[in-house]
């Protein structure tokens, strides 16, 4: 029996052993084609030896030392290289081990900047339904898919709740993109309204939606008439970029393609690539001056930030981006692979949606592609898809609970930016391998 506490304690899992450029294998030899990058993750594959190299380099030098006491070469370096490429105002970066912890720092930074503006009754938070900020309690408050918040409820901060932007199912008919986006930006007034603007701290949102709902982007405009309903009331707008930005969806960060600038970021997946855990927090200047100029101290913190191997790690996986010119193959192969995925699932009986950006692709399945009626949730289709491509040799992300955290099933595609063209034709085989005999069992 294994001693380790592991995810599911139901379940066999193989045991990874090594990394092949866009694969994994395990102890028995077997290969597995890494097509969700494990959680949209492993940007650069499993055998970057450039990368391993600084690993090995840095930890010869230095691994570790407390942020308390020094600062250290590695996190300079990369707070540089992220600023120098972020949206305008963004000048600081404050360093985690996580998505997570990525969150709970900008949540806690939003919180402490009205506090030291003195404007301390600023304590709502508003954030989308269908939305997944992290596991973390404030985290999992902020987010908004009600299967992971149910049973932890009670030990969560009430955060108010409006509609995503997804277009699929929600999108009137006869209803214009732009009318749609006014909708939903209208929608958000209302609530800011309800709560009164002087009482509202920050709104919370994915650009593209990742985990609960499938690669969903929003409707042109959308970003830019958020940011402006924010910015009328003095609210933060904080950009959740933890799966989608680091490059996923063809520029380093997604809110580029929004025509806006957050006040808060958040990165982390695809910044260290899974060659050492690390997140961040990306902070206007405007933040940063108020705490500057006022206490001077961030009341938060934890041992690993600012890591001296993890941020040489991600520095060095954020070069080889640049510099191998993988944002623009993320376009192309991006592009290569929706072509393939409306190819093959286009006119698929159990296809409803293929939406994304870049290499973040998502299908969602449905029942009925006439009326998008989903799958019974009891059937757990999303699970079956996981086993059975994994039988096949491919791992995808598949979720449930897509519409309501109860109903609707989906499957996310985040595969690594150093795919060749004959990797993309392996994905679609094998996924349509997958639901094939998925569906004949179903």
């Amino acid at each position: 029996m294994s001693h380790v506490f592991h995810r599911h304690l139901k379940q066999q899992y193989p045991t990874a052993v090594s990394g092949d450029g866009p694969y994994l294998i395990d102890a028995d030899g077997r290969r597995y084609l890494d097509a969700c990058g494990g959680a949209a993750v492993s940007c650069l594959g499993h055998s970057d030896t450039e990368v391993i190299e600084a690993v090995r380099e840095q930890v010869g030098r230095l691994a570790y030392a407390h942020t308390s006491f020094f600062t250290n070469e590695p996190m300079e370096a990369l707070a540089d290289f992220l600023v120098e490429r972020a949206p305008a105002g963004l000048s600081s970066v404050y360093f985690v081990s996580g998505g997570s912890e990525a969150v709970e720092a900008a949540l806690k930074l939003a919180r402490q900047y009205f506090i030291e503006r003195g404007e301390p009754q600023r304590k709502h938070l508003i954030a989308r339904r269908q939305s997944y900020h992290g596991n973390t309690l404030g985290a999992l408050a902020t987010g908004g898919n009600a299967w992971r918040r149910q049973q932890f409820e009670p030990l969560l901060v009430q955060v108010s709740h409006v509609s995503p932007c997804y277009a699929y199912r929600d999108q009137a008919p006869g209803e214009t993109p732009e009318a749609y986006g006014e909708r939903l930006a209208e929608e958000l007034e209302s609530e800011i309204q309800r709560l009164g603007p002087e009482n509202v701290m920050a709104f919370v949102a994915e650009p593209v939606v990742g985990a609960t709902l499938g690669a969903v982007p929003s409707v042109p405009g959308y970003f830019r008439r958020i940011r402006e309903v924010c910015d009328r009331h003095g609210i933060l707008l904080i950009l959740d970029e933890v799966m989608c930005g680091m490059g996923r969806t063809g520029s380093l960060f997604a809110a580029e393609q929004e025509g806006v600038t957050p006040d808060l970021m958040t990165i982390a997946k695809g910044l260290g690539a899974g060659y050492q855990p690390i997140g961040a927090t990306l902070v206007s200047e405007p933040i940063r001056r108020a705490i500057a100029e006022g206490s001077g101290f961030f009341q938060h913190g934890h041992t690993y930030i600012g890591h001296a191997t993890a941020c040489a790690a991600a520095l060095a996986v954020q070069r080889a981006v640049e510099e191998r010119g993988l944002l623009s193959r993320v376009v192309s192969l991006g592009e290569g692979l929706q072509q393939r995925l409306e190819a093959r699932f286009g006119e698929h009986p159990y296809v409803g949606d293929i939406r994304g950006r870049g290499l973040f692709r998502g299908i969602e399945l449905v029942a009925d592609r006439g009326d998008k009626t989903p799958f019974d949730p009891s059937r757990k289709l999303h699970a079956a898809v996981k086993r059975t491509a994994m039988d096949k040799g491919l791992m995808c992300y598949p979720m449930g609970g897509t519409i309501d955290g109860q109903r609707g099933d989906h499957i996310l595609l985040a595969p690594p930016f150093i795919l060749e063209e004959s990797h993309l034709d392996e994905i679609v085989d094998k996924l349509d391998a997958t639901l094939q005999t998925v569906f004949d069992h179903t």
